[in-house]
């Protein structure tokens, strides 16, 4: 939920990307406090020095935790990592038995190192390059057509990804949901588009989704 004002809050640095919609729908499910820094990575935002001492990588998302482990801020980038640490420091979505964090973890890093940069490779190739390479455009798109037919298969007979509704679904749903934006045609593959709707149903995903970039002005 947004900051109500009444603690010092996450602050989250953030934009409209996949990864970042990762952290919203995480903080959502949550239900902790959290104030959103908009990032704007169109504007060159993400190179401001403040920006760059929390990620040095200049990538959205990253996160200020006031009180850290120690009672000390601790500020983490990367997507996947901070997954991790918010649902370890809450106890939510991220198991300590350590056979169902595997299958997690698993899972969770299967997108982070597969999907969503094959994904970001097709969508730079086919939408932003000024030269159009038709072998980029394919090779790139059909890598993802076959992660998608990975998690096709892992779908099959199961809700959710590793068991119950965890970090790896929410790391997963963001960058399978624009399906449309990465050349995929989901009524290929029925499990993925039946888990897409169920996740997509929960109220916290909902409200993740709904953080948007503010108005000009």
């Amino acid at each position: 939920m947004q900051d109500d004002g009444l603690d010092e809050p996450i602050k989250f640095y953030f934009w409209t990307t996949p990864n970042g919609y990762k952290i919203a729908i995480m903080l959502e499910e949550l239900g902790t406090p959290y104030r959103t820094q908009f990032v704007d990575i169109t504007k060159g935002e993400q190179f401001a020095p403040e920006f760059l001492a929390v990620s040095p990588n200049n990538r959205i998302p990253a996160i200020v935790d006031p009180d850290g482990p120690d009672g000390q801020p601790l500020s983490i980038f990367e997507s996947g990592a901070i997954l991790q640490y918010l649902g370890r420091k809450f106890g939510a979505f991220y198991p300590s038995n350590e056979r169902t964090k595997a299958e997690i973890d698993q899972w969770l890093f299967w997108q982070v190192g597969g999907l969503g940069p094959m994904a970001g490779q097709y969508k730079h190739f086919k939408n932003v390059a000024p030269d159009k390479i038709p072998y980029a455009i394919d090779r790139y798109g059909k890598e993802v057509e076959r992660l998608f037919g990975v998690l096709e298969k892992r779908l099959q007979g199961r809700e959710y990804i590793a068991g119950a509704y965890s970090i790896a679904d929410i790391a997963n749903f963001t960058w399978t949901r624009v399906w449309a934006d990465i050349g995929q045609d989901v009524r290929k593959f029925p499990n993925i588009e039946a888990w897409l709707a169920r996740v997509a149903e929960r109220p916290a995903v909902v409200r993740g989704l709904a953080l948007k970039k503010p108005e000009a002005g």
